[in-house]
């Protein structure tokens, strides 16, 4: 496939914009890049996608979300507001995880595709929990993926809250997927190994998780979102979440740690030293009221921070202004979390944690034989767009509805807004008809913690 018309923002380390150019793609490969009228003339025969001048760049990466969130839209908690973190969790979130049966597993993966295709998120990385569905349930999802087209890394979030009994079927849905991937492996599918998060793991837990796990494998945990992860660890273990992790072997440069909020400088200095990622989540942590992220503080230090969502709309761009104002506004200055900042996150640092996933080919640039993940976005920018001054045109120019065709491994999902590899209307009919399911078994759960 030859796309003509286009221009090209090629997110290499050194960002190029290249206008009136063409791409050539072979597989799931970028095989050559050069002018529109040097390729056509070259490809003469290639069946080509006319970009018709829109710009074309690689697609978003997420690097943390929850697919088994999505039928909390809309969802009512009974009673009183939550007023914390902690009463987050134990009102919302633990009782619908409960809740979701194998379909709702299937569905709420389902419309996250969509979703993410829509909005040109081309990779996702996510944190599976179903406590009554934990039995193939990564298959269900690794199956969703598969019919979207899109790249997914998935786990389970092993957790102690529901007894040991599930937990250890936790453990054991990892390792089978692992193996699973190993045995069979797929070209847009990875996994890693799930915990929740300190907070509701045992030293017991930790240590068979760590035992479990393949060598060379991570883990993708969540880290003092809330002070309560600190104050349990301490009280646990008198460690801090970071400082017991490591013990236990969680951390190295496999391993994903989400939110970081509530870190203090050790902790940020054992995730440098160990090479271990973290995922900034701002339009999360601002819903949740659980605080800001020393970001700032942890890229300079040279931690490698990405860009997640959390289970939020797959519009990453979104995520990307709700990085650059948060930080302002908390530190009541206009010069904190530059675009720059931002790009490293969402761009590069996205891009490289992908590639540890998907080792075969460069991830999130357009360079001749990088994988063909592609975004066509229609934007007219009013004043000069160049390579220097892009990150400020997507945060006060670029929409999510500016996405009109989307690319993973050289396949077409989405041509001109309409979708190729999900039927969205079907599978909003089908999640509209499985919710009322669902909502009352939350209803039933929360009333158990109310």
């Amino acid at each position: 496939m030859l796309i003509t018309n286009a221009t090209i923002v090629t997110w290499e380390s050194e960002n190029r914009i290249l206008e009136n150019h063409a791409i050539l793609i072979e597989g799931d490969r970028i095989k050559e890049i050069g002018t529109t009228k040097a390729l056509t003339a070259k490809y003469p025969k290639a069946k080509t996608l006319d970009a018709r001048g829109q710009y074309v760049m690689p697609g978003s990466i997420c690097a943390h979300t929850h697919f088994y969130g999505a039928f909390a839209r809309g969802m009512a908690i009974p009673g009183p507001a939550p007023k914390d973190f902690p009463e987050i969790l134990k009102k919302l979130w633990w009782p619908l995880d409960r809740s979701l049966d194998s379909e709702a597993v299937r569905f709420s993966a389902l419309v996250c595709l969509v979703d993410a295709i829509k909005h040109g998120t081309t990779t996702l990385i996510d944190h599976h929990a179903s406590p009554n569905a934990i039995d193939g349930s990564l298959d269900i999802i690794a199956d969703a993926v598969d019919k979207s087209g899109l790249r997914g890394v998935l786990c389970y979030e092993v957790t102690d809250r529901d007894g040991s009994e599930k937990a250890n079927a936790g453990i054991n849905e990892n390792i089978r997927f692992l193996k699973r991937l190993a045995a069979n492996p797929h070209p847009r599918l990875a996994g890693t190994f799930g915990l929740h998060a300190s907070l509701t793991l045992s030293g017991i837990t930790l240590q068979a998780c760590r035992a479990a796990v393949p060598e060379g494998t991570g883990f993708h945990v969540h880290t003092a979102e809330h002070e309560s992860d600190e104050y349990d660890s301490l009280g646990k273990s008198q460690m801090r979440v970071v400082d017991r992790l490591q013990k236990h072997g969680i951390l190295g440069p496999n391993t994903i740690t989400a939110h970081g909020i509530h870190f203090d400088a050790r902790e940020m200095e054992i995730l440098k030293e160990t090479g271990t990622w973290l995922t900034h989540q701002p339009r999360s942590n601002m819903n949740n009221g659980v605080g800001v992220a020393p970001i700032e503080s942890m890229l300079r230090l040279g931690i490698k921070v990405c860009l997640g969502n959390d289970g939020f709309s797959n519009a990453m761009w979104e995520e990307w202004k709700a990085a650059y104002l948060l930080h302002k506004i908390h530190h009541r200055d206009p010069r904190r979390m530059g675009g720059y900042d931002v790009t490293q996150m969402a761009v590069y640092n996205n891009a490289a944690l992908a590639n540890q996933f998907f080792p075969a080919a460069p991830i999130g640039q357009i360079t001749q034989g990088a994988f063909a993940d592609l975004i066509f976005v229609d934007y007219h920018p009013y004043t000069p767009l160049t390579s220097g001054n892009l990150p400020w045109q997507i945060i006060f120019g670029f929409q999510q509805s500016m996405v009109t065709t989307t690319i993973a491994a050289g396949k077409v999902l989405m041509k001109d807004r309409e979708l190729l590899t999900l039927d969205e209307a079907e599978i909003a009919a089908r999640a509209r008809e499985i919710a009322p399911r669902i909502w009352k078994r939350y209803e039933e759960e929360v009333a158990k913690v109310m």
